[in-house]
């Protein structure tokens, strides 16, 4: 009787034991998911979601601290010095890329990207992806560069410009929409590693961000300050420039079938297509210069200025465009 006491006494204090030790291990889970960065955004090719990280169990496993990268991406093992120096994206009027405006579907999701040139602000959250799609080809077809001013999104116009805003510190920077992304219904865009540094939101992982797209209009007045402020292109040269032009003998409007030199900004299958890119182009036009018209020629609709008496007044038209304007183009022969 007495060993058996003995024996119910001992197993009960195992008991206690065994119980004290589970309620210390469960203690110790980190119940908090660790705050997910870009690394969230997937690729438009990507089958299913990257599932987040599950928190070990066991009473040795390190705590996530905040701001941890997302699964295997995060900052570059040897990043370049400077990178707070990098400049900001420099603004221009690009025509769109074909592919990425076509709509897309990624997780049952249907996303339209924006083909005009309609105002666009939003606010949410942003992230960043880093080392996990450096060198990875991007929608635009270029190589992601994550020390780069560039940044993706889902419906913004590939490529395109926008101002970004960190709404807790006012730092702002302007990059380039050159991928799609984030596919995340919490996050509103996916900044370069150098933009999330200039905005100050890295080792927290994402922040709340104003995306404000930059239309024609404004970037002719952002280079046209940029000009001033640099001294580039001074008045008196803009107007020697010009004054060679009027000079020339160029005409004011394009002749389907007049023969010379033309600046050509591109050839569309869809007329629509080229009128779009015609208004476009209106918005930082120069009014002493030719202003581009569509031309049918060999099925195609092509975008022209001139006509220009020789090379070398078009080649100074299309110096002109690009101080002026930030418009690049190339010289055909009729």
């Amino acid at each position: 009787m007495i060993s058996r006491v003995r024996s119910t006494a001992a197993l009960m204090r195992v008991l206690s034991v065994l119980g004290l030790f589970a309620l210390n291990a469960c203690t110790t889970v980190d119940l908090h998911a660790p705050d997910e960065h870009a690394g969230s955004r997937s690729k438009v090719k990507a089958a299913t979601p990257p599932a987040p990280p599950t928190p070990s169990a066991s009473a040795s496993a390190p705590v996530k601290k905040p701001g941890g990268y997302y699964q295997d991406d995060g900052p570059g093992e040897a990043q370049p010095e400077g990178l707070l120096d990098i400049p900001d994206a420099d603004p221009k009027v690009e025509p769109f890329a074909k592919g990425p405006s076509k709509p897309y579907t990624v997780f049952e999701q249907t996303y339209t990207p924006i083909t005009d040139n309609r105002p666009f602000v939003q606010r949410g959250i942003g992230s960043w992806y880093g080392k996990k799609f450096h060198g990875q080809r991007t929608a635009s077809g270029e190589l992601y560069d994550m020390y780069k001013m560039t940044a993706a999104h889902t419906t913004l116009p590939i490529p395109s410009y926008a101002r970004v805003t960190n709404l807790r510190n006012g730092k702002q920077v302007i990059v380039r929409i050159n991928d799609r992304g984030p596919f995340i219904a919490t996050r509103i865009i996916d900044l370069s590693y150098t933009a999330a540094l200039k905005l100050g939101y890295i080792q927290g992982g994402s922040a709340e961000l104003e995306v404000e797209r930059l239309l024609p209009e404004e970037i002719a007045r952002i280079q046209s300050a940029k000009r001033s402020k640099s001294g580039m292109a001074s008045a008196e040269q803009d107007h020697d420039a010009l004054a060679r032009l009027a000079t020339s003998g160029s005409s004011p409007s394009v002749a389907a079938g007049s023969g010379g030199f033309f600046l050509q900004f591109g050839a569309y299958a869809q007329e629509q297509n080229a009128l779009a890119m015609r208004e476009r182009l209106l918005y930082g036009w120069p009014q002493t210069l030719p202003q581009p018209a569509v031309v049918q020629s060999q099925g195609l609709y092509r975008l022209h200025s001139g006509p220009y008496t020789s090379r070398e007044v078009a080649s100074e038209a299309a110096r002109q465009l690009k101080s002026v304007a930030q418009i690049q183009t190339s010289i055909v022969q009729k």
